[in-house]
Parts: structure tokens; C-alpha cells; sequence
């Protein structure tokens, strides 16, 4: 026998990163790594706000250009109503409490084409 296989006998071969080795089993998911079932919670509620508060944009933006004022104030209150339900939606996905500080954030919409249109 030769020098050259002698050495590659003794030393074990490599192993693809991408297998499973039998001896080592896989790492354990680090303290924090997020489950299969809260991404999809959090991508559900971010796609549910973000369309609600953009029903609500465009709410706003029907009420700057509507002639009569009673008209854009009643648009501007449904924006605020849309605003402030698609925020609910978003704490009732992460079974939050429905009465919370975020909802305040739905008014913004509403607040904003306020003070655009009157302001």
C-alpha cells in the first residue's frame, strides 16, 4: 500500500452541509427564532392594515376633490372609521386586546386629510 492511501483511509469523509449526519443532530433554533405560525400572523396583519389604511388614503383623497363640504366631512369620517377598524383587525390577528393606544394610529389618515382639506 502506498503512502498517499493510507492517509486518506485514516481521516473520515467530509459531509455536505446540506445532510443529515446520523452523529450530529441539526442545531437547535436560536432563543427568539420566530414559528412557521407567527410569520404568518404577522405578514396576515401587516397586508390587512396596510390595505385598510390605504381604503382610508383614498378616502381622503375623494373628499379633496368632492364639491360639497358636507360631503368631505362625511368621507372623512368614514376614513376615520376604516382607519381605526383596520388597526383592530391588525390587534385582533395577534389576539391583542381590542382597546389599545394603536388604534389612535387609525385616526391618522383621517387627522392628516383634515388639515389638508381645511387647513
Amino acid at each position: 500500500m502506498s503512502d498517499s492511501s493510507a492517509a486518506g483511509a485514516s481521516r473520515p469523509p467530509k459531509h455536505r452541509k446540506h445532510l443529515m449526519v446520523p452523529g450530529q443532530p441539526r442545531p437547535v433554533a436560536p432563543r427568539g427564532a420566530m414559528s412557521l405560525s407567527s410569520v404568518q400572523r404577522w405578514v396576515l396583519s401587516t397586508l390587512a392594515v396596510s390595505t385598510i389604511l390605504h381604503l382610508a388614503g383614498g378616502l381622503v383623497l375623494a373628499a379633496r376633490y368632492v364639491d360639497e363640504r358636507s360631503s368631505a366631512i362625511g368621507l372623512l369620517v368614514i376614513a376615520a372609521v376604516m382607519g381605526v377598524l383596520g388597526m383592530l383587525a391588525g390587534l385582533l390577528i395577534h389576539r391583542a386586546r381590542p382597546v389599545h393606544p394603536l388604534l389612535l394610529v387609525g385616526l391618522v389618515p383621517a387627522a392628516a386629510g383634515t388639515w389638508w382639506i381645511f387647513g
